[in-house]
C-alpha cells in the first residue's frame, strides 16, 4: 500500500481523539467528556483536535488511495477505539461514520473544481454531523456541539492552510515539487 505514512496518521487519529475524551482537559459534570476551550467562549471534547485532523487526512487519504482504504482505516480505528475507550466507541464510530459519509458525498463532488474548497465544505459538513451525532449518543447531550464544530473547522482550516503554504513552496523550489504535485489543487 502506498502512502503507509498517511493511512497510519489517519488511523491514528481515531483512537486518539477518543483518549484524549476521556484524559485531556476538565470535566464540567458528572459523566461528562474532558473538554478544552476552543475560542469565541466555547469549550469542546478535547478529541476534537484530532477530529479536525482526520476529516483533513481523509480527504487526502481518498484521494490518493480510494474510498476502500478509508473505510478500512475507520474499521481498524473502531477497533482501536474500544480497546482505548470502550464507553463512547460505540458512538464513535457511528457517528464517524455518517460524518465519512457525507463527508465522502461532498467531497468527491466538489474536489474537480477544487480540493481546497471541497476540503473545507466536506470538513465543514461532516463537523456538524459528527458533533451533534456523536454528543448525543455518548453523552446524551448535544452541549458542546458549538465547541466541536469551531474546533474541527479551525483544524481543517489550519491543514489547508499548511498544505496551502507547501504549495506555494513547492512553487519556488524544485525539491519539493514531487509533494505539490501529489497534495495541492
Amino acid at each position: 500500500m502506498k502512502n503507509k505514512a498517511l493511512f497510519m496518521v489517519y488511523l491514528a487519529t481515531i483512537p486518539l481523539a477518543n483518549w484524549f475524551i476521556g484524559n485531556v482537559g476538565y470535566v464540567r459534570f458528572p459523566n461528562a467528556p474532558h473538554v478544552l476551550p476552543v475560542g469565541f467562549g466555547f469549550d469542546a471534547p478535547s478529541g476534537v483536535l484530532f477530529v479536525g485532523i482526520a476529516l483533513f487526512t481523509r480527504d487526502i487519504l481518498q484521494d490518493r488511495q480510494g474510498k476502500k482504504t478509508v473505510l478500512l482505516a475507520i474499521s481498524i480505528g473502531f477497533v482501536l477505539s474500544a480497546l482505548v475507550n470502550p464507553s463512547i466507541a460505540v458512538a464513535s464510530a457511528v457517528a464517524f461514520g455518517l460524518s465519512e459519509v457525507m463527508d465522502f458525498a461532498v467531497y468527491t463532488k466538489l474536489r474537480a473544481r477544487s480540493k481546497s474548497v471541497a476540503m473545507i465544505v466536506s470538513g465543514v459538513i461532516g463537523s456538524i454531523a459528527d458533533s451533534l451525532l456523536f454528543l448525543y449518543l455518548a453523552f446524551n447531550s448535544i452541549q458542546y456541539w458549538q465547541g466541536q464544530v469551531i474546533g474541527k473547522v479551525s483544524i481543517t482550516l489550519i491543514c489547508v492552510g499548511i498544505l496551502k503554504g507547501i504549495y506555494v513552496v513547492s512553487k519556488r523550489m524544485p525539491s519539493v515539487k514531487s509533494i505539490n504535485s501529489r497534495t495541492a489543487s
